[in-house]
């Protein structure tokens, strides 16, 4: 607490000292003009500050133990891409003190003849929601929240999809895409694939200084089981929780992997600068395994990169994150506000977590999460950010979860474009 209440005091040192200058925004259109080889890309160095040492964090990943503070280098990013008439070729590499990894390639075609279809083939992010397309160089926040961060790690995969754009609707934006569902750099563990679409609709100049965006996605996929056993949701009196079913058939069959999202934008200018306003609910069926001293309460409900070894627990979950941004005039800062949840396991919950002959765990843990910080662009190419981060976990039954946990970060991030 003592470091939130810092935290907020130079907050309101910044906002009251200001720096005189034109707010920028750093939404920058997509560059689709027919153009030769391009490198572009950006660099994230950053600090943190955590309340527990070894605690877990979505905040570029768990504090090693023994560690409450970190310097690393959170994304290093190199872009190439080539557009000529109706083709697009991207490859994209990322460079961090844990090494270098593909982060995109692909190829993209688009049809001659009526402008409408695009095809994508190969290493890309899924189509699904908003935020998770939303690059992490023009988001105002540190990272995206839970939901995606489990749901979807990484944001990638191989695959296909298409994509269709009608110019006389130009508001209109449809994707579906056909996906190994393992994720980035990730090989293919089982025979089946996943289905991963979205709806948008994108009105600009709504009225004047007002433009809005909403949009519809779905997400259809599998998990192989990896042993006899599975855990279902059920109720015995007073007592809910998970019962284990176990057969022989099991082995081999698939756990059912389907979300349902809805998204919503708005910004709009006024006396006070302009408000931009985010939010995504998500909610659906998600395979996961129990908690241990090995797997972490997020990583327990997380997408699986390999196939699991360990019994699959089906939950049902909910997400859903509010981001309110707020320019302040005549300076080059913006106010950043969140509110981040995730619930794993809607069917229980609080002291029913925990309790003797539920078979719930850590994995079935709500989080909701605070956050509040600011943005500086110094200029086009560079700007700075202020964050802190505070989780707020369920009380349960659990030894380990009677209170909130002491896991508040503050991350101070200076990013570079070229």
């Amino acid at each position: 607490m003592a470091m939130l209440k810092r935290f907020i005091l130079t907050n309101f040192l910044v906002l009251v000292i200001g720096i005189p200058s034109k707010a920028q925004s750093n939404n920058a259109p997509s560059d689709f003009n027919p153009h030769d080889l391009k490198i572009t890309g950006y660099f994230q160095f950053q600090y943190q500050k955590a309340q527990t040492q070894g605690q877990h964090s979505m905040n570029g990943g768990d504090f090693l133990d023994h560690v409450d503070e970190r310097f690393m280098v959170r994304r290093g990013r190199f872009k190439f891409d080539r557009v000529d008439q109706y083709t697009n070729i991207v490859f994209q590499l990322d460079a961090t003190q844990d090494g270098v990894s593909l982060r995109d390639g692909f190829i993209q075609l688009r049809d001659p003849k009526w402008n409408i279809f695009t095809l994508t083939a190969g290493q890309f992010t899924k189509p699904f929601g908003y935020i998770l397309s939303y690059s992490s160089a023009n988001r105002e926040f540190p990272e995206r929240p839970r939901t995606h961060q489990l749901l979807m790690p990484s944001e990638r995969d191989l695959g296909a999809m298409l994509g269709i754009r009608i110019p006389k609707l130009p508001f209109l934006n449809f994707e579906i895409g056909y996906f190994n569902g393992s994720g980035m750099n990730a090989k293919d563990y089982d025979s089946k694939k996943d289905l991963s679409s979205t709806l948008q609709f994108n009105f600009n100049e709504l009225k004047k200084n007002w433009n809005l965006g909403v949009g519809f996605s779905y997400y259809h996929g599998f998990v192989r089981h990896g042993t006899s056993t599975t855990y279902r949701n059920v109720t015995n009196g007073n007592l809910k929780g998970f019962e284990a079913v176990s057969g022989v058939n099991i082995v081999g069959s698939f756990a059912k992997r389907t979300y349902y999202g809805i998204n919503l934008q708005t910004d709009f200018s006024w006396a006070i600068g302009k408000t931009t306003l985010k939010t995504e609910l998500i909610a659906g069926t998600q395979p996961g395994v129990a908690a241990s001293p090995a797997i972490s309460p997020g990583q327990a409900n997380r997408s699986f990169g390999v196939q699991p070894v360990a019994d699959i627990y089906n939950r049902n979950f909910s997400g859903i994150f509010v981001w309110l941004v707020q320019e302040i005039p005549n300076t080059q800062l913006q106010w950043i506000g969140s509110f981040d949840s995730y619930d794993p396991n809607t069917y229980v919950s609080g002291v029913q977590i925990g309790q003797a002959g539920s078979n719930t765990g850590a994995g079935d843990i709500r989080f909701n999460t605070i956050g509040t910080g600011f943005v500086y662009y110094f200029n086009k190419q560079v700007k700075l950010t202020a964050y802190y981060d505070h989780p707020i976990n369920e009380s349960t039954t659990l030894s380990t979860h009677t209170k909130d946990l002491r896991d508040d970060v503050f991350t101070l991030r200076a990013q570079y474009r070229f």
